[in-house]
């Protein structure tokens, strides 16, 4: 049973080689670019393509990929490539703005209240800024961004309405 073709890389200078061998030994690297490194070391020991994909649970095309890729661009190619994807939908100045505004005192900016909610902010930003969110999204940002939002606790404490007895009634 012929376990791959052998790939014949080029020998890679002393130096280069000695990289592979601190990556594929790091243990501060990613983990994948150390499996990587790993490849191609065993590939510069002789190791068939074949054998080093039943080794380390790889398809004969991924260990054939990170070999060019390390042919091709040295070290640098066994690292991850950007990843496409679905582009943010707020941009960093809205994002700018929502927290600056969620940080920033309601009263001081003309509103009747004295805290902001999700429903106010999200409601604020639209009016104001032209920034529409719903405010289950609003939270998960502000959360992102390391604001903790909590709910107004409204039956604790003392009313602040002075005349909250009276409107009342018995």
């Amino acid at each position: 049973m012929s376990m791959g073709k052998r790939l014949q890389i080029q020998a890679h200078a002393a130096d280069e080689r000695d990289a592979v061998e601190r990556v594929a030994r790091s243990r501060t690297a990613q983990a994948r670019q150390v499996e990587r490194a790993k490849v191609v070391l065993a590939a510069l020991e002789g190791e068939g393509v074949g054998v080093i994909a039943v080794r380390f649970h790889l398809s004969p095309a991924t260990v054939y990929r990170w070999l060019h890729r390390s042919e091709e661009q040295g070290l640098a190619g066994l690292a991850d490539q950007p990843r496409g994807g679905r582009p943010p939908t707020y941009t960093r100045e809205q994002v700018g703005t929502i927290v600056a505004t969620a940080l920033t005192d309601p009263q001081a900016l003309g509103q009747a209240y004295s805290s902001w909610t999700l429903d106010r902010l999200a409601a604020y930003l639209a009016e104001q800024h032209g920034i529409a969110m719903k405010r289950s999204r609003l939270g998960e940002l502000l959360l992102a961004e390391g604001l903790r939002w909590r709910k107004p606790e409204s039956w604790f404490g003392a009313r602040v309405d002075p005349e909250f007895a009276p409107k009342r009634g018995h």
